[in-house]
């Protein structure tokens, strides 16, 4: 039953970021408890809502109904109060800047989560960019995981795109199959098999998909691990573009990734380097989740039927900041005991 009064968040806790609207709205529209979120982004260079979260917020609500006040760019605070709509169906959404496409699915996938009926999302915007895991990942690491706890994701990259333009384009199909199953997987196990992706754009004549996987390669193997990067080029991009993905699949199954997205300045060899020694150290670190895949699990965690219990890599800002989150919508109980997440997930039914 819908809770009538508001929760209100502190959107300039921990992280102080823009993980805390898009969470926020999810857990919202999840438990279908209002909420008014102050100081939003407070921690920021530019405070407030910028168009990515502000096509976040909308999105949740366009999935389940109810009601947004404040939603403008620049606004530093907003409630929601969401409805009784049932998710299912096909659904467009257009950041309409180079802002991250992939962080707006994460705030959409946990409402889809709980949805009786598959959905389709077009989702448009930047793809490849610092702070904000690729497609990629979303493909070889987030999706296989929630595939484990009975949420069924399949996405495509259909037009890749980056900042300054955006402009990429993801196809996303979602198919709940009814209560989340926990998580366990305390220890790492041995490494199977490394693998990755060199994707540019418009770059040809530089070869810096060859470049980037050349370097990566090169950091891995002095590693001992001998990886296939596949050496992608393409052109439907609106712009000249990078972005490398490594990852490595453990022997039950589970994957650690890294990526590293191109920049003005930032040559082929240092975005390659760059991400191998990313997932070098999430290797190392016995983790069997990554940094990214780390705070990404929790809000699903806290829905699911059982106790989630996860060994993680990097205890972030975000990892901090999902697990506040958690225990302001009253999910959970969740802790963390060095590196070990623990989740008593809450039960969260499928919306009828």
């Amino acid at each position: 039953m819908r809770e009538t009064a508001m929760l209100d968040i502190d959107g300039a806790t921990l992280s102080g970021s823009g993980v805390i609207v898009r969470q926020a709205a999810a857990y919202a529209a999840v438990t279908g408890k209002q909420i008014c979120v102050r100081s939003v982004r407070a921690r920021r260079p530019k405070p407030g809502l910028r168009p990515q979260h502000l096509c976040a917020v909308h999105a949740v609500r366009d999935l389940v109904g109810g009601e947004l006040d404040g939603d403008h760019v620049g606004s530093g605070m907003f409630t929601f109060r969401p409805g009784g709509q049932r998710p299912g169906g096909r659904y467009r959404f257009d950041v309409g800047t180079a802002g991250s496409a992939t962080a707006l699915l994460l705030a959409l996938l946990p409402v889809a989560a709980t949805a009786v009926e598959p959905l389709e999302l077009e989702l448009v915007g930047g793809l490849f960019q610092d702070r904000a895991p690729s497609p990629f990942h979303v493909q070889q690491v987030l999706a296989p995981l929630l595939g484990r706890m009975g949420l069924a994701v399949s996405v495509t990259m259909v037009r890749p795109g980056y900042v300054p333009t955006g402009g990429g384009v993801m196809h996303v199909e979602v198919r709940p199959t009814g209560l989340l199953r926990p998580l366990v997987a305390e220890r790492q196990a041995p490494v199977r098999r490394v693998w990755g992706i060199a994707l540019s754009s418009h770059l040809q004549q530089r070869h810096v998909s060859r470049r980037m996987a050349d370097a990566a390669r090169h950091v891995l193997a002095g590693a001992g691990y001998e990886a296939a990067i596949d050496e992608c080029e393409e052109t439907t991009a609106p712009q000249p573009g990078a972005g490398l993905a490594v990852f490595a699949e453990l022997a039950d199954g589970l994957r650690l990734g890294a990526d590293r997205a191109g920049a003005p300045g930032r040559s082929a060899e240092r975005i390659g380097t760059s991400a191998a020694r990313q997932l070098l150290d999430e290797i190392r670190s016995g983790a069997v989740l990554d940094r990214f895949a780390s705070d990404q699990i929790i809000v699903f965690a806290a829905l699911a039927d059982g106790r989630t219990r996860v060994c993680l890599g990097a205890v972030t800002d975000h990892v901090r900041t999902a697990l506040w989150l958690a225990e302001v919508f009253g999910l959970g109980p969740a802790s963390l005991t060095g590196h070990l997440l623990t989740v008593d997930g809450s039960r969260v039914q499928p919306r009828a």
